[in-house]
């Protein structure tokens, strides 16, 4: 099976055994509704196929993802935001398929989240990968409920509280990536690694992941319910959330209220 399909924020090319997934918004690969909704599309038909047993999400260009568009994390779109998003991270993380995240430029926030629930992850050096959003006065559900299994506790809040951005290599010295390689190796180091899993029994891999993730799985679900509802419920209602978005939207310093 062989096809290829570019929509509005994605191009997606299934061969073989392989369905190939790039973010297609550029510069940035900022992740919009539009994106979401074809991300979900694109994974429940990927998910369909039977013929397929890996998926590759990359970014078009010089950047994985710089995240979630902040205009989306207005009080009057930021329900809808968390539904879809999560809905995209939901979807990845239940795939019986093997995914496998090639990481370039930056990979912040949003983009970084869909990184890190992939079951294998490839970046360059260089790479700028952080989770920014307390910045904003906010910050990452997925990561505050994930990221602390993948790099360690202390790892994880030394990331989400400070919103500080390390180095490709830096992310697969604390284990949010399997490996880090300079740029014009990265494509190798994928396809090596499909390579080797394309020699594999699909089944076996399917049934593998699911044994490899049966604990946290159960975690994962009712801790990302519940990082959603103090996001909506408690950080939405503070005014230095909304200072926050506001302040990055009209480019200027924000003004914390202490409320």
């Amino acid at each position: 099976m062989q096809t290829e399909a570019q929509t509005a924020r994605i191009i997606r090319d299934v061969q073989s055994s392989t369905a190939r997934i790039s973010l297609h918004n550029p510069p940035l690969n900022v992740i919009d509704f539009a994106m979401m909704d074809e991300l979900a599309q694109a994974l429940s038909d990927i998910e369909a196929c039977p013929g397929v047993s890996m998926i590759v999400i990359r970014g078009e260009g010089k950047s994985f993802s710089a995240g979630v568009d902040v205009a989306a994390h207005t009080p009057d779109k930021v329900e809808a935001m968390l539904s879809k998003f999560h809905g995209v991270i939901r979807a990845l993380v239940s795939t019986r398929k093997v995914t496998i995240a090639a990481v370039n430029g930056h990979c912040l926030g949003g983009g970084a989240e869909l990184a890190m629930v992939c079951d294998l992850v490839y970046t360059t050096d260089d790479a700028q990968w952080g989770f920014p959003e307390i910045k904003l006065g906010c910050y990452p559900p997925v990561a505050a409920t994930a990221l602390a299994a993948v790099v360690g506790q202390k790892h994880a809040a030394d990331l989400i509280l400070t919103g500080r951005t390390i180095s490709g290599s830096e992310a697969a010295n604390i284990g949010l990536s399997n490996r880090s390689v300079p740029p014009d190796q990265l494509n190798h180091l994928v396809e090596e690694a499909l390579t080797q899993l394309a020699n594999l029994s699909p089944e076996a891999l399917a049934i593998t992941k699911k044994a490899i993730y049966a604990w946290d799985s159960i975690h994962f679900d009712k801790g990302l319910a519940r990082s959603e509802k103090i996001y909506l419920d408690e950080l939405m209602k503070t005014q230095d959330t909304q200072e926050g978005i506001a302040a990055f939207l009209e480019k200027r310093e924000p003004q914390w209220r202490r409320k």
